[in-house]
This record gives structure tokens, sequence and C-alpha cells, in this order.
């Protein structure tokens, strides 16, 4: 028996392991190991006011804070039968684009392109590629820029609530973010030609794919749900097709989509709704050598790349179509009700769900983040990466593993080679 043990995985949002067993010549089992202890989010927002999610679940994540707030406000906003103004639910997706692309730029420079370089981690690249490093971070800053701008701060924003914001931006406010989102532009064209310049090892991977979608426009903030099998529904019918359940080896729950396996993020985004990027994405996404569909982990890092350049060319349009709302939010009055919510984190799929009382009191609350959706999805790439690769040596393997975990960029902090190896032979 061959085992690849990995006690923890650092730099990663919580605490994790890695196992892989092969016997008589054949993978027998893949596990991802999250022993983290559990965070009780959902536990103490029971008996909290409805206005109190989004600043709360902010602090799930910090580098992705906004889905948080932005799922938990369409749950909420939907338990209480509220309907954003245009300009209100339009201030709320420029938001959300500065999150797409500062966590983007992130993964892509510093966790995953070490990876096709044949680097170690960041710094090396800094030392063998500083201009797109440096690229980078300035794609990073200006989404950063863009949620201090709206929210307050980059991390944790505090200017968000249910309704909308506590303070609106004039247009005045908005104009120097301009100059700097059109630089923007041309540095994210600057990524996608860089990153379609690397190699990428042949996978396909055959999971059902879910994501929100809107009928007119590549959904970010808000939408219905899509899978690749053909079936649509609403929020409020999540419960009723993603099923959580507890295995032995993981303190995060795993999901299943109708029994199934599934995979939510960038691949399904792109895959169920390239057709609706901007024209300008297309054509980026196209230069990257995509087509409509991209069912290979691997080239994730292209993906992410055209969802930069869409995400600065959206928050130009909005910035330029932008009117001044007469009120930063809407009157949200509770009342007994369950409300759901999703919204597209740069990793997927993020959903809420809050039961209120008539006070306005939850009752119970529920928050499945992609990561956790995505478990199923990420063991079995591990099963098959390993088992196509058995005859590299424990290190190789290891790295190309290492690999197969990164193009989902689970959870907060995964950075390059956060793996520590234990090979136990047999």
């Amino acid at each position: 028996m061959r085992e690849l043990k990995v006690g923890a995985l650092a730099r990663v949002e919580g605490e994790g392991a890695l196992r892989v067993i092969v016997h008589n010549g054949q993978v027998e089992r893949t596990e991802l190991n999250i022993y983290e202890p559990p965070r009780f989010f959902e536990a103490f927002l029971r008996g909290r006011a409805y206005t109190e999610p989004p600043d709360i679940t902010a602090r799930v994540c910090g580098i992705c804070p906004v889905a948080y707030q932005t799922s938990a406000c369409n749950a909420l906003e939907q338990a209480c039968g509220v309907e954003l103004d245009p300009r209100l639910a339009g201030l709320r997706r420029l938001l959300y684009c500065g999150e797409w692309i500062s966590s983007h730029a992130l993964h892509i420079h510093l966790l995953h392109a070490p990876d096709f370089l044949g680097l170690p981690d960041g710094i090396a690249l800094a030392k063998d590629h500083r201009g797109a490093l440096e690229r980078g971070l300035a794609l990073k800053k200006t989404g950063n820029a863009l949620m201090e701008l709206l929210g307050g701060r980059a991390i944790h924003p505090v200017n968000v609530r249910v309704g909308g914001f506590y303070s609106a931006p004039s247009k005045k406010d908005l104009a120097p973010m301009v100059e700097r989102l059109s630089a923007a532009l041309d540095q994210a064209w600057g990524v996608v030609r860089w990153v379609a310049g690397f190699e990428f090892p042949d996978f396909e991977l055959d999971h059902d794919l879910l994501a929100a979608a809107e009928p007119d426009r590549y959904a970010i903030e808000t939408g219905g749900i899509r899978t690749s099998t053909g079936l649509s529904f609403p929020a409020t019918e999540f419960p009723e097709h993603v099923v959580e359940e507890q295995v032995p080896h993981s303190t995060a729950l795993h999901a299943k989509l109708d029994g199934r396996r599934y995979l939510t993020g960038p691949l399904a985004r792109y895959t169920l709704s390239s057709h609706l990027l901007s024209p300008i994405a297309r054509q980026a996404a196209a230069e990257a050598g995509l087509g409509p569909e991209c069912r290979n982990p691997f080239r994730s890092i292209l993906v992410r790349a055209v969802e930069i350049v869409y995400a600065v060319d959206e928050a130009l349009r909005l910035i330029d179509g932008y009117e001044r709302p007469e009120r930063p939010c809407a009157e949200v009055l509770p009342r007994a009700a369950t409300g759901h919510g999703v919204s597209e984190a740069p990793r997927g799929l993020l959903y809420h769900r809050y039961e209120l009382d008539a006070d306005g009191l939850i009752r119970s609350a529920a928050i499945i983040p992609p990561t956790s959706q995505n478990q199923c999805a990420i063991e079995d790439d591990l099963r098959r990466v390993a088992s196509a690769n058995l005859d590299l040596g424990d290190a190789e393997l290891t790295t190309l593993c290492e690999r197969a975990i990164r193009n989902h960029d689970p959870c907060i902090s995964c950075s390059a080679h956060f793996l520590d190896l234990t090979v136990d032979r047999r």
C-alpha cells in the first residue's frame, strides 16, 4: 500500500489535511480532511436582529466579505418582501465588482501562477516575474479602492446594510475611479495574455455544474440558479436540491446536488453563462483560447483572468450610467418569514437562509459556502489526477495534487505550496 498523508494544509481559512491511499496499483481513497473546529456563525446568529447578519457574516471571510454581506442582504430582503431601487442594486453590483477584481488578482498572482511557472511561491515570482506581479498587485489595489469607496473599507466593509447602504456616493465621488479602472482594464488584458501562455495539463471534469444565472447578464450579486443538466430554480428551492451531509473525515459538511457531486465557481459560471459576458470579455476569452465552455480545472486561471476583464468593464459601465438614489437604502420592515439569498463569490455560489419571527429576530440561519459545496468534486479531482499519474514519484505526485487543490482556490488563503508531505509505504 502506498499512502500520501499530509498532516496540515497551511494558509487556508481553517485547518485541514490530505490523504491519498493507493492499494494494488489503484487509488482506493482520497480525502480532503477538514478538522477546523466549528465556528458557530449559524448558531450565534440565532436571536440576533434581522439587521445584523451583513456585519456579522462578513467576518466569515476576509477576502470575500462582500459576498457574505450580499447573500445575507438578498435573503433578508426577500424575507421582508423588499425589492431594491435599481440604482441601489447597481451600487451593490459595483461593490461586488471590486471584490471580484481584488480576489481574482490575488489568487492568480500569489497563489496559482507559481504552479505554472515552476516556482515555489510569490516571493520567487517577484524575483523572476516582477512586472507581472506588480501588475497583479495594482489590480488588487484597484479592487480594494472600489470596495473602500463604496463600503467604507476593503476588509469587512461597514457601509453595507439590509436594504442598501448607509450612505450613497455622488457621481462626483465615483469620478476618480474611472481613470483608475480604465488603467485596470489594460492591466487585466495583460493578465489574460500572460496566463494564456501557460501550459495546462489535459484534464476534463465530469461533475455537474451549478451557478447563479440571470437572463440578460453574467450573474454576480444575485440571480436564479442553473445547472449543467438543464435544471433551473430560484434560491427559495435551493434546499430542495442541495443537501448537506456529514462525513467522518471532515468537520465541514459535504453537499450533493440531487444526490450527485457538483462544482460551483468560475468554471461553472463560465460554462453556463459565457455568452452573457460583455463583448470585451468575450474577446478576452477568445484570445485566451477559451471556447463557450471550460471544464478543465487547471484552466480555471484563464477564466478568472477573463472575469477580471469583465468586472472592470462592468464597473466602468455602472459608473457611467450611475444616478445617485434619492435614499441610500430602502425601508425594510421585519415580518415572520423565511428568506433565501445567493450571490457569486469569487470561489462560487454562496447561499444564505434566514427564518425570522414577527419582530425580526432570527430563529434559524443556514450558510453554505462554495468551498464546502466543492469538497466532493475536489476529492474526485484528486482521485482522478492521482490515478492517472501513479508512475510519478511521491514528491512529484504531491505537487500535482497541490495544483489540483489550488485550481479551485478553496476558502480564503490557500497559499503556494501549502502541503507538508509524509509518505508511508508498506
